[in-house]
């Protein structure tokens, strides 16, 4: 008998990043040893307080550094790279949802 799988998507998952990302992952071992968070007292002089909020500069700063390393220029292809490589979302600390980084694009 031919088994047939349907899919029902379910509205709330358990799902933790860090599980499926290997523990000898590049990026894995990067997040533990960058810490950009001086970044922010950096920066907080070119922020207006009116106006749409922009994307994190960590986040931005990161997004860079995987553009450098991933030998790609362009941001938006950056992006769609992120948005399919699981241990990218991790050093970005970004959850998988559908407008992920809407802001910037």
């Amino acid at each position: 008998m031919q088994g047939k799988k349907n899919y029902q998507e379910k509205l709330f998952v358990t799902f933790q990043l860090s599980d499926y990302v290997p523990a000898d992952n590049f990026y894995r071992k990067l997040k533990e040893l960058l810490d950009f968070s001086f970044l922010y007292q950096l920066t907080s002089e070119y922020y207006g307080s009116e106006g749409q909020k922009s994307i994190d500069p960590v986040v931005f700063m990161k997004l860079m550094l995987v553009g450098y390393l991933e030998n790609i220029n362009s941001d938006r292809k950056i992006v769609s790279l992120s948005r399919l490589r699981l241990d990218i979302l991790y050093l970005l600390a970004m959850i998988l949802m559908k407008s992920f980084l809407g802001t910037v694009l």
